[in-house]
């Protein structure tokens, strides 16, 4: 009980360090947007069966659906992945069929859209004008 708790307070700081990690190493174009997934482990369920659900479910075949661009995939130990997308704005449903489809069931899914910092942090950071 008292680790969910901790677990829950630790997700969001370490879900902005990854998508930062994300912005550092990666450019929107005026046509596309990156998302950020959290594919969040069911701890009620063990890895086998997860892989059991969403293998039935044949998400490793939909996701992500093809032509859209992988920017990263982490794994977080003790809270599941962090896909980040670079999506069309047209694709999007797409996107969410495949998630709705194929993860639901192993996984519980959180979105987040992302940018890239990078530039405005090397311009007005000044720990980063030194490097």
């Amino acid at each position: 009980m008292i680790l969910n708790a901790l677990t829950r307070r630790l997700v969001f700081p370490i879900a902005l360090f990854l998508a930062s990690t994300v912005m550092l190493n990666s450019q929107e174009t005026d046509n596309t947007f990156l998302l950020t997934i959290f594919l969040r482990h069911d701890q009620s369920k063990n890895v086998n069966e997860i892989n059991g659900i969403v293998g039935k479910a044949g998400f490793r075949d939909k996701f992500p659906p093809q032509g859209i661009e992988v920017v990263s995939w982490y794994v977080m130990m003790g809270i599941g992945q962090v896909v980040t997308l670079r999506v069309p704005p047209a694709r999007l449903r797409e996107v969410n069929l495949a998630i709705e489809q194929g993860a639901w069931g192993g996984y519980r899914t959180e979105f987040y859209l992302t940018y890239d910092y990078k530039s405005i942090w090397q311009q007005t950071w000044p720990s980063a004008k030194a490097k």
